[in-house]
């Protein structure tokens, strides 16, 4: 008796990972159709697929149910750096509907496996933080950072849902920032370099994944049926001031006794400056994900890194250039 191919949906397909994530879910064995969400035409032909431009908030239910998908991964998220706080509370409540309506809609579609993929940062940052932090450590992410409260309130809907659900197997994938050749800079400045202002006094060390790494964790999450929350971060840290170095960010080196208060008498509109990423690091434990899958990674941080500087065209133009000699 042949075991029935499963059927894999992605929202969010033509973002940074969901087009690497079509791109290994193409040539991975024993899959069946491939069905596409998002606004925007895909990155690139992909074999096999009914690929959809449409809001997933206005319900996708009937699209997954006509193509029998069996496994949703969700990867829509409305995401801009540098909003004022008014304006991020509005993007918030845009990615709650996002969720919530992905949810019902693979209930109602009855898919078999929801994958999300989530951020370190709902960890929090503060000087406490265990080094390196586990799946059970309870997430306090930091009340003005909006990315981190979206990303902690769709986890805390999604578990809800797995508990409600025997039907629904749930998988959350807690995700240092995945760097490769099609990353945007917009969510790493907000991240690590808020602002023109750098701390003297703190270098933390930043873990960092390869696109390439997560989107065959992706894949293997989908084809092994894995359930449950695990941290995915490669091998090794690169520290603040090497990461600012590769990526020619130059900035203000001052106290944070100076920087903060700075910060919050001037820019208190804004909530970039609330996590404080860039002065308490995150540093993530990945031995569960190892021992429940095996998955060994294939590129460190460090090579992330260097790959989101060698390839990605933002940086190309800012790059020395070689002049011939003549």
């Amino acid at each position: 008796m042949t075991t029935p191919q499963k059927v894999v949906a992605v929202t969010g397909s033509s973002g940074h990972l969901g087009a690497k994530l079509l791109e290994h879910l193409e040539e991975t064995p024993g899959l069946g159709k491939l069905v596409a969400f998002d606004l925007r035409p895909l990155r690139a032909p992909v074999h096999n697929i009914a690929a959809y431009r449409m809001d997933v908030t206005e319900g996708i239910n009937e699209e997954l149910a006509r193509h029998g998908v069996t496994t949703l991964v969700h990867l829509a998220f409305q995401w801009q750096g540098g909003l004022r706080r008014r304006d991020a509370d509005l993007m918030s409540l845009q990615n709650s509907a996002i969720i919530k309506e992905v949810i019902e809609s693979s209930k109602q579609a009855r898919v078999k496996h929801l994958i999300y993929v989530s951020s370190h940062s709902v960890y929090g940052a503060r000087r406490d933080m265990p080094i390196p932090v586990n799946e059970e450590w309870p997430p306090t992410p930091a009340s003005g950072f909006t990315y981190a409260q979206d990303n902690y309130s769709a986890e805390q809907t999604l578990l809800e849902t797995a508990q409600q659900s025997e039907d629904l197997r749930v998988t959350i994938l807690r995700s240092c920032p995945a760097l490769g050749t099609m990353t945007s800079m917009a969510l790493l400045r907000e991240l690590y370099f808020p602002g023109r202002l750098g701390l003297s006094d703190h270098n933390p060390p930043l873990q960092f994944v390869s696109d390439d790494d997560l989107a065959r964790i992706l894949c293997m999450t989908i084809t092994e049926e894995l359930a449950g929350v695990f941290n995915v971060a490669a091998n090794g840290v690169v520290f603040l001031r090497e990461f600012a170095e590769a990526l020619l960010t130059r900035r203000i080196q001052l106290p944070a006794s100076v920087v903060y208060p700075f910060k919050r008498l001037f820019r208190r509109g804004y909530v970039a400056y609330s996590h404080q990423l860039d002065r308490w690091p995150v540093i993530m434990a990945t031995a569960k994900l190892s021992r429940f899958s095996g998955y060994r990674y294939r590129h460190s941080g460090l090579d992330a890194v260097a790959s989101l500087v060698s390839y990605n065209d933002e940086f190309q133009d800012r790059l020395p250039k070689l002049h011939a000699v003549l």
